[in-house]
């Protein structure tokens, strides 16, 4: 179990990857995002997830070098957008994030969507960025069971993540128990379904006897059910309380409890629906 912000889960390459990061979801470029990130860097976190569609790479890129910390000590992740699906432009577009973010290799490297038709080729060009050494791990987001099982089939390499909406709502059990099987570590996106679970009767009775937050409960449970969390916020002192949650443990009663609040429920789009920015 995860004991601080700097402890982290082994990929099966053998990359160490933090269980706990900033997200950057919604953050605007230029002042907002690099205060954000160089506060959460300031306050002992290391893994940074941001995405070419975020439009934020250029500023998380600045933060990361005022930070003053050792770029190896860091671990960061983007991600390929829709319209840049296919082996060529999947280079490019690569390059295109290095080139904003001011960096000479990134830490993780995820397809963004699995989209219809394109993402094996998508992937070959993920294999091929591996191989260089130009990433030192590749993964994938929003994939369910079938576009893994599909990948999977004629990949070379196996994906090492696989981010997802993850939080009480959509406990995604099938999916994880897929992933733990074949060795893909799964991630969280909005964990805390962008702020729909903070006034949960169930969570408030739950934070209250561990006096902690909502948000830090939920994070928890994340943590004890071996998923890699990367809550967002542009506030130091909320970046702050999202991570302290390694001072306590829920009850296995507890972690059943917050289990059973699973509606299969969204905040974001559905994979197999999620059509925005794919090339027709």
């Amino acid at each position: 179990m995860p004991t601080n912000l700097k402890d982290t889960a082994t990929l099966h390459n053998g990359v160490k990857m933090p269980w706990f990061g900033l997200g950057v979801f919604k953050v605007k470029e230029g002042e907002e995002v690099v205060e954000s990130v160089k506060a959460a860097i300031r306050n002992g976190y290391v893994s940074i997830d941001t995405a070419a569609i975020y439009g934020n790479e250029e500023g998380v890129g600045q933060a990361i070098k005022e930070s003053g910390v050792p770029r190896e000590n860091l671990f960061i992740t983007t991600k390929l957008w829709n319209s840049e699906q296919g082996y060529e432009s999947t280079l490019k577009a690569f390059e295109t994030s290095l080139n904003k973010l001011g960096l000479d290799y990134l830490d993780l490297y995820l397809i963004h969507w699995p989209g219809k038709d394109k993402y094996k080729e998508t992937w070959r060009a993920f294999e091929k960025l591996y191989q260089e050494g130009r990433v030192r791990a590749i993964g994938v987001s929003n994939f369910q069971i079938h576009h893994l099982e599909d990948l999977i089939r004629s990949a070379e390499i196996k994906p090492m993540v696989n981010q997802v909406e993850y939080h009480p709502h959509l406990t995604q059990k099938e999916l994880q128990a897929f992933c733990k099987k074949e060795g893909i570590q799964l991630e969280a996106w909005s964990p805390l379904k962008q702020g729909q679970l903070l006034n949960d009767p169930v969570l408030e009775d739950i934070a209250h006897k561990y006096n902690k937050s909502v948000a830090q409960v939920i994070l928890r449970w994340d943590l004890q059910n071996e998923v890699v969390t990367i809550p967002k916020s542009i506030k130091e002192h909320r970046i702050i309380e999202n991570a302290n949650v390694f001072d306590f443990e829920l009850t296995e009663e507890d972690m059943e409890k917050i289990d059973s609040l699973n509606q299969d429920s969204r905040a974001g789009s559905h994979p197999d629906k999620m059509t925005v920015g794919f090339e027709s």
